[in-house]
């Protein structure tokens, strides 16, 4: 499975979903990814106005704010748990 966070610096909205991320891919132990946006063309153009942004194999599952027990669930339904 693979986590991306899309960020960038000086974005609130990405300082308050960072921790949630971090604790919960910790919890799953699962690699997750932050990648500063205004470091990548592409995810800067698509996202610009939607971050943070967080993937899941590819798949936007959650923009704006994170939120631990939607982020768990979405992690429990990928690994096929209930």
């Amino acid at each position: 499975m693979r986590i991306q966070f899309l960020s960038k610096p000086g974005c609130h909205l990405c300082d308050q979903a960072k921790p949630v991320v971090r604790r919960i891919c910790e919890e799953f132990s699962l690699p997750w990814e932050d990648i500063n946006i205004e470091k990548d063309p592409d995810f800067y153009e698509q996202y610009k106005e939607e971050i943070p942004v967080l993937l899941i194999d590819g798949k936007k599952i959650f923009k704006y704010l994170v939120r631990e027990e939607d982020l768990r669930r979405a992690l429990k339904n990928r690994r096929g748990e209930f």
